[in-house]
C-alpha cells in the first residue's frame, strides 16, 4: 500500500472498497462497453471478496476460539480458502482504478466513520462558498456606490459608460447565440450591467 504524505490520495482498490463500507450486489460478469460500469462492475466483486474475506476471517476465528485436535483439518481447510480468497481479492483489486484520500484512511486507521471526511470537506465547501458570496455582494454594493457618485459629478461620462456597456453586452449576447454558448436551460452567458 501507497503510503503518501498528508493531503494526498492513494491508489488502493481494497481500501477503497473498505471506505465505502461494503455492500453491494452479486458478482457481475464481464460485458464490452461503458467504462463507468466495469468500473462499478470490478468495484462490487472487490466488495463481495472483501465481505467473503471477512465472513472467512469469522469462521477461522470461531474455529480458532475453540480450537482442539478435531478442529485442525477444519482450521487448515479455512486458512487455505483465506489465502486463496486473498489472492482473489489482490486480481481483482488490480482492475480498480481508485483514488482514495489519506484522510480517509487516517479517519478508518482511527476507527471513525470515513463520512466525517465528506461532511468536513462539504462544510468547508460551503463556508468558503459564503465567504467568497459575502466578497461578491460587497462588490457589487461598492460598484452601485462609486457608479452614484460618479453620477452625480460626471452625469454625461456614466450615461455614456452605461450606453458602452449595454451595446457591448448586446453584442457578447449575440455573438454569444451565435456560437451556441448557451446554457441547458437555454439561457446566454452574459454578465449584465448592474444599476
Amino acid at each position: 500500500m501507497n503510503t503518501p504524505g498528508n493531503g494526498e490520495s492513494i491508489d488502493t482498490p481494497s481500501a477503497a472498497a473498505s471506505a465505502t463500507g461494503g455492500g453491494g450486489g452479486g458478482t457481475a460478469t464481464a460485458t464490452p462497453g461503458n467504462d463507468t460500469d466495469d468500473s462499478k462492475q470490478n468495484l462490487n466483486q472487490v466488495i463481495n471478496s472483501i465481505q467473503k474475506t471477512l465472513g472467512l476471517l469469522h469462521q477461522l476465528h470461531l474455529t480458532v476460539s475453540s480450537f482442539n485436535v478435531a478442529s485442525q483439518l477444519p482450521l487448515l481447510q479455512r486458512l487455505n480458502a483465506l489465502v486463496t480468497e486473498l489472492d482473489t481479492m489482490q486480481k481483482l483489486a488490480d482492475n480498480c482504478d481508485i483514488q482514495v484520500p489519506m484522510e480517509v484512511i487516517n479517519l478508518i486507521d482511527d476507527g471513525k466513520n470515513p463520512e466525517e471526511f465528506t461532511r468536513d470537506v462539504f462544510n468547508s465547501c460551503v463556508t468558503k462558498n459564503q465567504v467568497t458570496k459575502g466578497k461578491t455582494d460587497a462588490f457589487k454594493v461598492l460598484r452601485k456606490h462609486l457608479l452614484e457618485e460618479l453620477e452625480q459629478s460626471f452625469p454625461d461620462a456614466v450615461e455614456s459608460y452605461r450606453e458602452i456597456r449595454a451595446s457591448s453586452a448586446a453584442e457578447t449576447r449575440r455573438l454569444a447565440q451565435a456560437q451556441g454558448s448557451s446554457l441547458p436551460n437555454g439561457d446566454v452567458k452574459v454578465k449584465t450591467e448592474h444599476q
